[in-house]
């Protein structure tokens, strides 16, 4: 069981990753119970949170009694929308009671500020253009009592979909594909707390704060480390995209070599078994020098980057690449339908890196420094799209980790051992 962080809505973690096949392949079938009674509880809820909004401003705090009711009202929600994204397997009890395998303990009422209690829709902006690539729209299924309207490629949605299929081929969800939708969980929790006043804490971004010692180091052959004190240069942040062209274009100049580099790489890698050691330094290269680039563009680190791609040359966001090593022919054949998931995931780990980033530039002109969560957050999201790139150019045949992760060497916690069912599927 894992808590985390000492922020007042904490996730509560007891869930085993076995799934029943039955009950996935109709869960979409099954949840229509409860999101019936989740809209509902909805409509009572819109009427106390206006009442509960009025009393706060007077107040200060609170009501102990409306409190209970919108923290219910979180919790059941979070369970409801953990059931239907595979990151739970039983089904929730229609009171939101306490135990479930995702879970919330949200603290009680606090003192909060009438300034920020009278402005909290204006506060809310930033932290609703974070909920789109974790979660979506924000409104889903909160204080609207509808569930996802339309299809929503936020990271929740995507790590459903994914965890599906992985989930009928071996009753059990992918580690990585639930831990990054519990992140995204959490997060949706956290911002409907602060929305309904349960606090005045913000939601915190932060994947490590947010799971805690879930978010363990995973010993893998591409890893990403970096050293950071958080400070930021208003000049340079100011300047970052004009100061980042000169990058851009070496990058893109060096990415009309790596296609035909990558496919010759294939074809040596599936007949010699291994990546001929030039093919895997030229490549290496390149995916250091564009974790570097980005990192720099997307305020995940400060310095000005050098234009080589070697190891160790840029220690602020550094890719850790083990040495080239046998790869299994049959996943070296078929790894461009293989990567597709990885790459689909990428692309809300990408939009997440972009939201954090924008919203970092303006709070990084302000103090000179960036906020430790969205650091954190892009280190991930440019950490998963490293990986997968490593895993496309056929750098490793270690599938990406989709969830979050410390980074090596902080906070060493033993690492789960490895599962054959997960590894086979390739959806870590």
């Amino acid at each position: 069981m894992v808590t985390q962080s000492d922020h007042p809505v904490r996730l509560v973690l007891s869930d085993d990753l076995e799934r029943s096949r039955f009950t996935v392949f109709f869960r979409a079938i099954f949840v229509i119970p409860l999101f019936i009674w989740l809209a509902l509880w909805t409509i009572l809820a819109w009427l106390i949170s206006i009442v509960n909004w009025l009393c706060t401003l007077v107040m200060g705090r609170s009501p102990g009694l409306f409190h209970r009711f919108l923290a219910s009202y979180v919790k059941f929600t979070t369970q409801v929308y953990a059931y239907l994204h595979l990151a739970a397997d039983p089904y929730p009890t229609f009171d939101a009671q306490d135990g479930y395998p995702v879970d919330l303990q949200i603290g009680p009422p606090a003192r909060q500020g009438r300034l920020s209690v009278a402005l909290r829709l204006v506060f809310l902006l930033p932290a609703a253009l974070v909920t789109g690539p974790l979660i979506g729209d924000p409104s889903s299924g909160y204080l609207l009592g509808r569930g996802n309207s339309g299809i929503n490629f936020g990271l929740l949605w995507l790590a459903a979909l994914l965890g599906w299929f992985a989930i009928m081929a071996t009753s059990r969800m992918p580690r990585g594909l639930r831990d990054a939708a519990v992140y995204a969980l959490l997060y949706g929790a956290q911002f409907w707390a602060y929305a309904l006043l349960l606090t005045d804490r913000y939601p915190d971004v932060d994947p490590l704060a947010a799971l805690g010692d879930l978010a363990r180091p995973r010993q893998g052959p591409i890893q990403v480390s970096g050293e950071d004190d958080l400070r930021r240069s208003r000049l340079t942040v100011l300047f970052r995209l004009p100061l980042a062209f000169p990058h851009l274009l070496w990058l893109g100049l060096w990415s009309l070599l790596v296609l035909p580099a990558a496919l010759l790489n294939w074809l040596a890698t599936l007949a010699g078994g291994r990546s001929p050691y030039w093919l895997h330094r030229f490549l290496a290269a390149y995916v250091r020098y564009q974790l570097h680039v980005w990192s720099f563009l997307y305020l995940v680190a400060n310095p000005f980057p050098g234009f080589s791609g070697s190891a160790g040359s840029y220690p602020a966001s550094e890719v850790l690449l083990a040495e080239r090593s046998v790869q299994n022919r049959w996943k070296t054949a078929f790894r461009a339908i293989l990567a597709l998931p990885a790459f689909a995931l990428s692309g809300a780990y990408g939009s997440l890196a972009a939201v954090v980033a924008l919203l970092g530039w303006f709070v990084s002109l302000a103090l000179g420094r960036v906020p430790r969560g969205f650091r954190n957050a892009g280190a991930l999201a440019l950490g998963y799209q490293a990986q997968m790139l490593g895993y496309g150019l056929l750098l490793t045949d270690v599938y990406p980790y989709s969830g979050p992760m410390r980074p090596p060497g902080e906070d060493a916690v033993p690492a789960p051992a490895p599962e054959s069912p997960q590894a086979g599927l390739g959806l870590a």
